[in-house]
């Protein structure tokens, strides 16, 4: 039996994201972390909020940019209502922005994760950065505004106009 989602290793998601920035060991941990997730969930494609999930698991950053505290505690408990009924609803759908047709290219991302995977490269590339970093992806995550992070952490609480402009400004910006 095949799984679900295909495997890939580090090397063959560097090799498709290699003309902008590499994945960091932590953020290559959370892609994987996304992935079992997903299988565990039952889920037929790794989606925004399973990589927000395990970036709020693996990367204390991110934990950082989003204040710590009871904020990140909430999200958890959020994600986690996910997985025992929340994200049913979700089950059987592919996560899609709508703008252009859904391609499956085998990858096991929905067609938004795949975009922010491929956003947070090019965000560490523009900061001269060979890695892409929890924080990159946190950025990729929130700039669709139909991705099911972004309900996920708008349900949460967060305002996410206001964490895409810190994340937007930089690391001086994430001290709260």
């Amino acid at each position: 039996m095949q799984p679900r989602i295909p495997r890939q290793s580090t090397q063959e998601q560097d090799s498709r994201l290699s003309d902008a920035a590499r994945l960091s060991d932590e953020l290559a941990a959370v892609v994987s972390g996304a992935r079992r997730r997903a299988v565990r969930d039952r889920d037929r494609h790794v989606d925004t909020a399973h990589l927000l999930h395990s970036l709020l698991e693996h990367d204390p950053d991110v934990h950082a940019v989003l204040g710590d505290g009871p904020q990140v505690a909430r999200l958890l408990g959020y994600l986690v209502q996910r997985s025992i009924g929340y994200g049913l609803r979700w089950q059987g759908s592919v996560e899609d922005s709508g703008a252009v047709p859904v391609v499956r290219d085998g990858d096991g991302l929905s067609p938004l994760a795949a975009d922010a995977m491929r956003d947070c490269c090019l965000r560490a590339a523009r900061r001269g950065d060979p890695l892409a970093r929890g924080v990159d992806l946190l950025g990729a995550l929130v700039r669709d505004p139909g991705a099911r992070a972004v309900e996920v952490l708008g349900r949460a609480g967060v305002d996410v106009d206001e964490l895409r402009a810190r994340i937007d400004k930089g690391p001086g910006a994430f001290v709260t």
